[in-house]
C-alpha cells in the first residue's frame, strides 16, 4: 500500500478547506505507517511510554467514533479498545493485535465520520453533547479539534517512526 497525501486547496471555501486539511493529516498518519511490520508498528516510543504507531491508529479510530458517531449524530456504539477498567485499552498491544486489524477499523470509522459529517452544515450543532462540558459542538468545532487532533499525534508519529527505523519527513 501507498499512500498518497495531496495537499489541501489553498484558496477553496471552507469546508472544502477544513475537509482538506483533516484528510491530510488521517493521510499523514497511514503515511508514517507505511512500510512496516506488525511488530515494529508495536514497538513503543520510549519506555515508560506505551504509545507505538499502531496504538496511534488505534486511538484515532476511537477519536473519530467519539466526534463523528458519539457527539456529532448522538450514536453510542460504545469503544472499540478500551473499558472502564482499561480506559486505555487503544495503547495496550498484543501479539494478536495485527496492522491489518487496525487499519480496517481505523478506515471504517473514517468512512462512518465522513458520511456523518456530510449530513450537516458547519455551523449545525451536534446531536450529542461533550463529555465535560454537556454542551453541543458545531461541526466547524469538530473539524478544528480533529484536525489538531491528528497533527499533535502526528508529531508523536514523526518521532515514534524514527526510532523504528530511522525514516523521517514531514
Amino acid at each position: 500500500m501507498t499512500t498518497e497525501r495531496r495537499e489541501p486547496a489553498q484558496n477553496a471555501d471552507e469546508r472544502t478547506m477544513l475537509e482538506g486539511w483533516l484528510e491530510y493529516h488521517r493521510q499523514t498518519l497511514a503515511w508514517k505507517c507505511e512500510g512496516l511490520s506488525d511488530a515494529q508498528l508495536r514497538i513503543a516510543a520510549v519506555e515508560p511510554s506505551e504509545l507505538s504507531l499502531m496504538g496511534l491508529v488505534r486511538h484515532m479510530a476511537e477519536v473519530e467514533r467519539g466526534w463523528f458517531r458519539r457527539v456529532l449524530v448522538g450514536d453510542d456504539p460504545g469503544p472499540i479498545y478500551y473499558t472502564e477498567e482499561d480506559p486505555d485499552g487503544e495503547f495496550h498491544l498484543t501479539e494478536a493485535d495485527t496492522w491489518a486489524g487496525a487499519y480496517a477499523t481505523w478506515q471504517a470509522e473514517i468512512a462512518i465520520a465522513r458520511s456523518n459529517a456530510a449530513g450537516f452544515a458547519l455551523d449545525d450543532l451536534s446531536k450529542g453533547r461533550g463529555r465535560h462540558s454537556g454542551e453541543p459542538f458545531n461541526l466547524r468545532w469538530i473539524y478544528t479539534h480533529m484536525i489538531e487532533e491528528y497533527a499533535r499525534h502526528n508529531g508523536h508519529a514523526d518521532l515514534i517512526r524514527e526510532r523504528v527505523d530511522g525514516a523521517t519527513g514531514d
